[in-house]
């Protein structure tokens, strides 16, 4: 079996910035437009970057080539991905993570992941290391499970992503009003009482960025009028019930009409 990684000249453990890197490097010479012929050895460089630029087929090829190469290799340690990925502190290393864990039946530790990377880095988002539909997919069923487990507010912060990359690329179509109805029913249901005041506040500020409507606005505004409260911001909480009554008579009145 060919050993894509070779081809590319990268190691097994080769991030995708590092891959995409080697990629480019190679076909500038290579290319027909360069070499001026039709080169067997760019149709296999192009082959090998299709192959370990996606995640999936990746993580196919890796399990395919271990299993090849082991056999090659009777009695050596074969090379395992999650500990490579567990050995390694960057961002699209860990996001990886998460998604390994989440699609192997290690549902608690990719939820434990990437609650501790929500928290100890503020500007993570795992959005930023797949394509958009990967991303959409698996971080629908991580958002899931951050609500079972009552990750409330984490919960938000992945829908939130979710939400704004489906209003850009349209990619859920018609099963976009379940992800907005389980968003509508966290954001109305869970996060007060569950979370502090302040990630409440953030949690309902985000979701009148999201377009679910006057209604849910106005009671977004209230909520977070409560929370103010809570706090000590009597200002806050004023301009918060102010803008909610203004909401809910636009929506009156557009009812009305």
């Amino acid at each position: 079996m060919q050993d894509y990684y070779e081809v590319l000249g990268v190691p097994h453990t080769a991030s995708a910035a590092e891959i995409r890197s080697a990629y480019r490097k190679k076909a500038k010479k290579l290319h027909p437009d360069i070499t001026h012929q039709d080169s067997e050895a760019f149709r296999n460089l192009v082959k090998a970057y299709e192959t370990l630029s996606n995640i999936k087929s990746r993580e196919l090829f890796d399990q395919t080539f271990a299993y090849h190469d082991g056999k090659r290799n009777q009695g050596k340690k074969k090379w395992n991905y999650r500990e490579w990925l567990l050995a390694r502190d960057d961002d699209e290393s860990r996001a990886k993570l998460i998604l390994f864990d989440l699609t192997h039946e290690r549902e608690d530790s990719a939820v434990a992941e990437f609650k501790r990377l929500n928290m100890s880095r503020a500007d993570f988002r795992l959005s930023y290391f797949f394509e958009h539909e990967i991303f959409m997919d698996y971080g629908y069923i991580l958002a899931e499970e951050l609500i079972i487990r009552q990750e409330y507010y984490d919960a938000v912060l992945l829908l939130d992503q979710i939400i704004r990359m489906e209003q850009k690329y349209n990619y859920f179509k018609f099963f976009f009003e379940e992800v907005q109805d389980l968003t509508r029913s966290v954001l109305r249901n869970n996060i007060e009482g569950n979370v502090n005041d302040e990630l409440a506040i953030d949690a309902w500020e985000r979701a009148l960025e999201l377009g679910f409507g006057k209604k849910d606005d106005a009671f977004f505004l209230l909520k977070m009028s409560d929370a103010y409260e809570r706090i000590g911001d009597p200002g806050m909480a004023s301009a918060c019930r102010v803008a909610a009554g203004r909401v809910g008579q636009k929506s009156t009145m557009k009812t009305g009409a």
